[in-house]
Formats: C-alpha cells, structure tokens, sequence
C-alpha cells in the first residue's frame, strides 16, 4: 500500500487534534489547509505533495520570522505561539539534513558552478535551492554559502 499523501496526513492529524482536543495544533494545521486551498484555488490546480510541501515551507519561513520579531520584542506569549506553530509545521517537512551534508553540498556547487567569490553566491543557489529545498533552511544556507565563497 502507498504511503498517504501530505495533504492526507494533514487530514488525519487535523481529525487527531480533534478527537484529543488540541486546540493550537489544530488551529496550525487549519491554517495549512486554508492556505492549500487558497493556492489551489488561484492557480486552480490540485497541489502534489511537492507544492503542498511548498506552501508549508513558506508558512514554516513567515512563523520564524515572526518568532524572532516577537522574541526581539519582548512578547514572549506570541513568540512561544509561533515556536509551537513552528514546531506543528515541522512534522510535515522531510528530514532535515545534517551540517556536514549540506556543507558537502555547497562545496561540490562551488565547484560545479565555478564560483570564486561572494559575488556568484547567486549561482551557488541557484545549484542549491532544487537540491536542498524543504531539506533545509534555505536561510542558514545562504549564510553558510557565503562564509565558504567569502
């Protein structure tokens, strides 16, 4: 038997969080529905797992960003909601890869892409991003690509 789509898995965490009456996890993985219906609806396509893995990617991006925005600003009742949102989006992501495999990653696009400095950081993720999205912050390889070219 195939393993169950993501949005399959959304459905049944969703009915999980309702039958143990869990309200924020419940409320994130909603809020992950609507905003998988919301793209299927404007681009009016049936989202494949891959997308769907998309959407939460980016729903994952805008909860850490809110998370530090809150924690810089002392509100530390909102900044433990997004830390369990976070932590409620994960469970729907792949695996994460380990430093040692992403720096091996980032060398051997280096090198496929010729880069020599800072200033071709734009070709190394362009090699980067199909290879390690989803399986990594793309934020924290960013940062690691630039301290390896610069």
């Amino acid at each position: 038997m195939s393993e169950p789509s993501l949005k399959e898995r959304l459905t049944a965490a969703m009915k999980t969080a309702m039958k143990e009456k869990n309200k924020g996890r419940l409320s994130t993985i909603r809020m992950v529905q609507a905003a998988v219906k919301k793209r299927e609806i404007d681009d009016q396509i049936e989202l494949d797992d891959d997308q769907v893995q998309e959407v939460i990617e980016k729903m994952l991006k805008q909860c850490r960003d809110a998370h530090q925005q809150f924690v810089d600003a002392g509100r530390d009742d909102l900044a433990t909601k997004e830390a369990a949102d976070i932590e409620v989006l994960k469970d729907f992501m792949p695996a994460q890869l380990g430093e040692e495999e992403v720096d091996a990653l980032i060398a051997a696009a280096i090198t496929e892409s010729g880069a020599g400095s800072a200033k071709d950081m734009g070709l190394v993720m362009k090699v980067l991003k199909p290879q390690l999205q989803g399986l990594a912050d793309m934020k924290v390889v960013s940062q690691r690509v630039k301290a390896q070219l610069g």
